[in-house]
């Protein structure tokens, strides 16, 4: 079947099945947000997720396109991209984020789109379909991206730790209870600057498949939008479990260390962002969560944890490759 004769009931369940990872996403990924914020006390879990919510919805004001047209052009070839290679990466990822939300691991949403859409693309395509310079790019931010979070929270917590070293720690604490709010909207507009726009690229190489973007590739407004709306309404439901193992199991925070994660890990996304590359907000968090408890002593940071939360990321692009190429063949069987 050629992509241009799609159904459009197909073309609008596809649209829909999208919208409904990038609410997943939102669901998964609330915890690194508002999760120091929240382990702190310095905001209740409600007002923590609406704030949250709100700086999701309103990133596609600060920032430009460029992760959405990494999505959609630069992982796997434009040419490849049809309506099953399109249901088999979104299902792929779906069923990740289900699974690792519901064992309380703090995964990566925007890996496991990249590995199920590479896994739908090679079953149709073979290898050919992948755009080496994309994916590496892509693997080497799983990398990238929590060292950076963790060496620029590491610093920025023993400076402030040496700025304040006269100050007592009640004043300390009183402080970065009004700085650690907007450390952690600073993160939500990150996060959702940078996760959102995936979901945008999916949708835009969709429609592009079917002739209905012209003959150059873009992301209409429309999009965008409800892009950020669907992560944003995610995010307000917030997903707990994995609060909980961001927040308090890796290493006891306050809001010093909290203000310093955030912005940490703020940093990481902004520039990530800017240059196109599609990180991951929880590889990210996590890395400067890492980096701040580290910092205080070694022994502060609980590594048997962090090692299965490594284990999980290393697994993510395989396993969900796997279940993505899965849902391509089913869907070539569907319709």
């Amino acid at each position: 079947m050629e992509a241009a004769t799609l159904a459009l009931p197909i073309l609008i369940g596809l649209i829909g099945v999208a919208l409904l990872f990038d609410f997943l996403n939102g669901l998964h990924d609330a915890a690194n947000s508002i999760a120091t914020v929240v382990s702190t006390r310095v905001l209740s879990p409600r007002t923590a997720v609406a704030m949250a919510a709100f700086f999701n919805f309103i990133a596609f004001l600060f920032f430009g396109l460029h992760v959405a047209t990494t999505i959609g052009t630069g992982i796997v070839g434009a040419g490849v991209v049809d309506p099953h290679v399109i249901f088999g990466a979104l299902m792929g990822a779906i069923v990740w984020n289900v699974f690792t939300w519901w064992l309380g691991i703090p995964s990566s949403s925007s890996h496991a789109l990249i590995g199920g859409l590479v896994g739908a693309g090679v079953a149709k395509a073979g290898l050919d379909a992948v755009v080496v310079s994309g994916l590496v790019k892509t693997a080497a931010a799983i990398v990238v991206s929590p060292v950076v979070g963790f060496l620029l929270a590491s610093v920025m917590i023993v400076a402030v730790s040496w700025i304040f070293r006269r100050s007592t720690p009640f004043a300390v604490d009183r402080l970065f209870r009004h700085i650690q709010i907007g450390s952690a909207a600073l993160y939500s507009l990150g996060h959702g600057g940078n996760d959102a726009q995936k979901t945008m690229g999916i949708i835009a190489v969709l429609l592009y498949s079917q002739g209905l973007l012209g003959e150059t590739f873009h992301v209409p407004f429309w999009v965008v939008i409800t892009c950020q709306a669907a992560m944003g309404l995610g995010t307000l439901f917030g997903g707990w479990r994995i609060v909980k193992t961001m927040g308090s199991k890796l290493t006891d925070l306050k809001p010093v260390q909290g203000s310093c994660a955030e912005t940490g890990g703020a940093i990481t996304l902004f520039v990530a962002t800017w240059l196109g590359v599609p990180v991951s907000t929880t590889h990210t968090i996590t890395g400067a969560i890492i980096g701040v408890g580290a910092a205080r002593r070694t022994s502060a940071v609980r590594w048997g944890l962090a090692q299965g939360i490594v284990m999980a990321w290393v697994i993510t692009l395989p396993a969900t490759a796997v279940v993505g190429a899965l849902f391509y063949e089913l869907s070539l069987a569907l319709w």
